[in-house]
């Protein structure tokens, strides 16, 4: 068998190309962007702080390095709920938070995490993706040079941890109750106090009796602030948040400034991260749960029919409130209500349906 041996211009060329290919690899690195991750998550908290730091992971990884995102946790370099403005300011490129947090600057911005008697989490997904969500979700924050994506989701939220039993509307009299978005508006108008805390602050502020309730995600992410330790009744169902979604927010003037292949890189890593999550949240609230009851007494309660009658109807009139006050408001309400109506009828006869057969 013949073997045929380089000439010299073969050899020479290919020395030029290996030179040139070890030249270019530290450009690639040097060339690299680099953004910074705010949220408004204490790190690597179940649930919100671990998909926060995967996202980053996920976004780094899928682009070979070219973009690498540093996360941030809750106060590291801004306070945990001011990181909207740090993406609209420039602070930062990328956020990881709720967007319930930001109803005093954008009142529709509810819609976009939970709304009482709301969607599902599946159903919410489904109005952002196909129902219209994401593009007024869009023009929202657009003003504000920031875009939003979905991006993990705790699932079916709980009603939340109370000091004493609620057996009817007098026990929401005059009730402390950490409980931000829409929902906490519907319990004021039911005679409680909702209360604004940063979820790192939510502990000692339950325990010192600065609030008598809290209600914050699921048993996964609530067990791990300990809140049983203080607050023993565990209540159901979280009718203010039936859906739990996360969202990145992510500087527009970031975003433009990057090539196209890694804009389709943060856009489906926020994709496969809002699935990853909520698989992940329904697998862990399932153990989490049982370990609560089992090993740390917590009791499990329904809230009475009451209650849950009442808050129904005080919803509805929030709804109605919340519309009048603007187009925009109007807008989202629109949209948001052809999305339950639609999709309700659909959800009754065949998950709710199912359920209840299976479960019976």
């Amino acid at each position: 068998m013949m073997t045929m041996k380089p000439n010299r211009r073969q050899v020479i060329a290919t020395g030029a190309g290996l030179a040139a290919a070890t030249l270019a690899t530290p450009a690639i690195a040097a060339s690299a962007i680099e953004w910074r991750m705010v949220t408004s998550w204490p790190k690597n908290l179940p649930g919100p702080g671990v998909t926060a730091e995967r996202l980053a992971a996920r976004i780094t990884a899928m682009s070979g390095g070219r973009l690498k995102v540093k996360v941030h946790a809750a106060g590291e370099l801004v306070p945990p709920l001011e990181v909207f403005d740090a993406v609209a300011s420039g602070t930062a490129e990328m956020a990881h938070t709720a967007s319930f947090f930001w109803q005093g600057k954008v009142p529709a911005a509810a819609f976009f995490t939970a709304v009482p008697f709301g969607l599902t989490p599946i159903e919410h997904i489904t109005w952002i993706d196909h129902g219209g969500g994401q593009a007024i979700w869009d023009d929202l924050y657009r003003p504000f040079g920031v875009k939003p994506f979905m991006a993990g989701n705790t699932g079916f939220q709980m009603g939340g941890w109370y000091r004493r039993e609620i057996e009817g509307l007098d026990d929401l009299k005059g009730l402390k109750i950490r409980m931000p978005g829409l929902g906490g508006e519907v319990l004021r108008r039911l005679g409680a106090t909702p209360v604004s805390i940063p979820p790192g602050e939510i502990f000692p502020a339950l325990q010192s009796g600065v609030i008598d309730a809290t209600e914050f995600l699921g048993p996964w992410s609530d067990a791990a602030f300990g809140f049983y330790k203080v607050a023993p009744h565990y209540y159901w169902p979280g009718f203010h948040e039936p859906n739990g979604t996360g969202e990145a927010l992510v500087s527009v003037k970031a975003f433009a400034a990057l090539p196209d292949d890694l804009k389709a890189v943060v856009s489906a890593a926020a994709a496969a991260e809002n699935a990853r999550a909520l698989g992940e949240s329904e697998w862990e609230n399932g153990a989490a749960l049982k370990r609560l009851i089992d090993d740390h007494g917590v009791k499990l309660k329904r809230f009475p029919d009451a209650v849950l009658d009442a808050a129904r109807a005080e919803s509805e009139a929030v709804f109605a409130d919340f519309a009048a006050k603007s187009t925009e408001n109007a807008r989202v309400w629109a949209s948001f209500q052809a999305a339950r109506e639609r999709l309700g009828q659909w959800s009754r006869v065949s998950q709710a349906a199912f359920l209840t057969v299976r479960d019976s």
